[in-house]
């Protein structure tokens, strides 16, 4: 049995209501795959008879590869970082079984600078051949989330390189950091504390992540500051542009504007509605 992992809601824009609307279940990994693997996960919904749903989802540095069932329509893809906040339509019935690579983690199995698919879908068989093909005719023969998260892991065993890459664990070391730090506001931070300079660092960005450090460092921070107005924990905007980096309050108004699609304040105000 894989064990579960506990869900976390950062990242899913009002995860409260969109719960409502389908079930999220995540999955570890076996310790062989964890440089690699962050955790499967698996979303099923039944929305017959209701409005369709559209779910927004501010993402994590992360390719995740998945296969998707939606009303009998089949589609297995890689999916490289969204650029902007990814938008999941969801209607009728449907589930999909993702594979959540870590920061890093889908370099070695693809091979190529991960920047190539940043923003795309790209179908799986064009990554994996006829390997892929394979797995998806006994994807859809297996009767629960977890038999299903199983076969994966079965397949991504076989594709594990030979040697372990050093960068991919050095970056999901510099990627952690920038989670649990919270004054790493700045490039040249995370340059100092890992001894690169920050060329290099954006250069191995570019191959294992697919984005900027800097992407990563404002991803983070937005993410928590989309956090803090759905539970009702922002003060002032001030304080908050101030305590996740930004260089004034304009500069955080405007970003996030330009990402979710609307003002903080607008934001706050539709979560506590």
């Amino acid at each position: 049995m894989l064990p579960k992992e506990p869900t976390s809601d950062r990242g899913i824009l009002k995860a409260e209501i969109g719960m409502r609307n389908f079930t999220l279940m995540r999955y570890r990994p076996t310790p062989a795959l964890s440089p690699y693997i962050e955790h499967y996960w698996t979303i099923r919904w039944d929305l017959r008879g209701q409005a369709p749903f559209s779910q927004q989802v501010l993402s994590y540095p992360n390719v995740n590869l998945s296969f998707e069932n939606e009303s009998g329509r089949r589609f297995t893809g890689v999916y490289g970082v969204p650029s902007t906040v990814y938008t999941r339509h969801l209607q009728d019935t449907g589930m999909v079984l993702g594979i959540k690579f870590r920061p890093g983690g889908f370099y070695p199995l693809w091979g190529q600078p991960v920047s190539q698919i940043t923003g795309q879908i790209i179908p799986a068989h064009q990554s994996f051949g006829a390997s892929m093909e394979q797995l998806e005719a006994q994807m859809w023969e297996q009767n629960s989330d977890e038999s299903m998260a199983k076969l994966a892991e079965q397949w991504l065993l076989t594709k594990l390189p030979s040697q372990t890459d050093p960068n991919t664990m050095l970056i999901n070391e510099i990627v952690q950091a920038a989670i649990d730090n919270r004054e790493m506001t700045q490039v040249e931070r995370m340059a100092e504390q890992f001894d690169m300079s920050i060329r290099a660092l954006q250069r191995l960005f570019n191959r294992y992540v697919g984005v900027s450090p800097k992407w990563v460092i404002q991803r983070f921070r937005l993410q928590e500051a989309a956090e803090l107005m759905e539970t009702g924990d922002v003060i002032d905007w001030i304080t908050l542009s101030q305590q996740l980096g930004f260089f004034d309050q304009a500069h955080f108004i405007k970003t996030f504007k330009s990402l979710i699609g609307k003002s903080p304040d607008a934001y706050r105000k539709e979560t506590q509605l």
